[in-house]
């Protein structure tokens, strides 16, 4: 029991740790010539930010991105290559996962296949993002053959 009450204690700070860290990181990748879109809603140019803003104080872990290009390589390169992100599906775990959807029609049926799902969990946020830096690097790479 008392286990389960830290817990419960510390997830407030957790939360509001990994949603500093995805939106940091969401800023990041706006900058990313291999990311054609950013979608997480603390950002101005993300469907819904005016609602976000609001009606929430904070964000969280998971969000989205478009990359560039048309090219579904591209995207599977870069997922092959993170080493620190699992491939998943969450729902705001402790844990870094990435997940994309194939034949997704949204944003656009154009870019929908391109989309790319974060979340971002509790490890080093430096890791993290050197694993995302690289992991891009290897994307833009495929695409500029």
């Amino acid at each position: 029991m008392d286990l389960l009450r830290l817990q419960q204690q510390a997830q407030p700070q957790r939360l509001a740790h990994v949603g500093r860290v995805a939106e940091a990181f969401a800023r990041k990748l706006q900058n990313e010539a291999v990311v054609e879109r950013v979608l997480h809603p603390a950002l101005p140019s993300c469907p819904g930010h005016a609602i976000w803003k609001r009606d929430f104080k904070g964000s969280t872990g998971l969000f989205s991105f478009v990359l560039k290009g048309g090219d579904s390589t591209a995207r599977d390169r870069l997922i092959d290559s993170l080493e620190l992100f699992g491939i998943g599906y969450s729902w705001g775990g402790a844990n870094s996962l990435v997940m994309t959807y194939g034949n997704l029609k949204r944003p656009t049926p154009q870019t929908g296949p391109l989309l790319v799902r974060l979340n971002v969990g509790l490890e080093d946020p430096l890791d993290l993002i050197e694993d995302l830096e690289q992991a891009l690097a290897a994307a833009n790479n495929h695409s500029s053959r």
